[in-house]
């Protein structure tokens, strides 16, 4: 079995149990977020009198965000989904980087290939244990099988080096990009609930405000709504913007040097082939 063919049948494996986590992390998120809201934020104790549908305790916060309405647990669980997939992801791409620096992965290959130790480079390879030495390490088991073969002329031999740096790149691409799209898709969909819970909360102000002598109570919880989904949306589209521009720099790196290996493998090849 190829190098690419392993490669292919763990990132199956490991990409259906990641999907099924992603799922329950949602999920988990969402009944969380459910349970904050009712039994921390809407906790009797904050509030006057011990009963949640009154008035919050002067200063209490946990209490002010409960008056923030039905949105609140929504949008706390899409904080909570955003922390979650953060932390993933930078776990996710931390084992991928591997071990040590890239840019001196790469040069150590160079080297082991000007010299013809393929050997050795594998052995670097199996020590750095990341994306990179994946690719890296398909395309020199590659290069040793096809060096020697006499049925092949040289630009066939290039082809099919090129072809499997190339598939053993597709294979890594997509772990690395994973639950990328949840972040940019929360990114937006924060804001427009937690605008959801702000017009909701100055529609209830204006209606106070309507009557013929204003419900300051009304009024004030109408403006506490509309300000607490405000926070909570705003708060939870700028972690999801930093955070995926924070991986996406990364990722875009670790391609780099993918593609700089991959074109080193390829250089070093046609160079020693007559």
């Amino acid at each position: 079995m190829s190098s690419n063919n392993v490669i292919r049948k763990k990132s199956k494996i490991s990409g259906g149990f990641s999907s099924l986590m992603s799922v329950l992390a949602i999920v988990i998120s969402l009944i969380a977020g459910v349970l904050i809201y009712k039994f921390i934020f809407g906790d009797p104790a904050n509030f006057a009198e011990g009963d949640n549908t009154g008035e919050p305790l002067d200063g209490n916060l946990l209490a002010t965000i409960y008056k923030g309405g039905f949105i609140v647990p929504i949008l706390v669980a899409i904080n909570l989904i955003i922390i979650i997939f953060s932390i993933e992801r930078f776990v996710t791409l931390s084992i991928a980087k591997g071990k040590g620096k890239s840019n001196k992965f790469v040069s150590k290959i160079k080297e082991l290939l000007v010299s013809k130790e393929l050997v050795s480079a594998v052995d670097e390879c199996d020590k750095q244990r990341g994306s990179l030495a994946n690719v890296v390490r398909a395309g020199l088991v590659k290069y040793e099988s096809v060096c020697d073969d006499k049925e092949m002329n040289k630009e066939q031999k290039v082809d099919s080096l090129k072809k499997e740096l190339e598939e053993a790149t597709s294979l890594e691409l997509p772990m690395l990009s994973k639950n990328l799209v949840i972040l940019s898709t929360l990114a937006s969909v924060a804001t427009l609930i937690g605008l959801i819970g702000t017009v909701i909360g100055m529609i209830r102000s204006f209606s106070a405000m309507s009557q013929g002598a204003p419900d300051t109570a009304q009024l004030a919880t109408g403006i506490s709504e509309a300000l607490i989904n405000t926070f909570l949306g705003i708060a939870g589209s700028t972690i999801a913007i930093i955070m995926y521009n924070f991986f996406s720099t990364k990722i875009d790196a670790m391609t780099y040097s993918i593609d700089e290996a991959s074109f080193t493998i390829v250089q070093e090849f046609s160079a020693s082939q007559k």
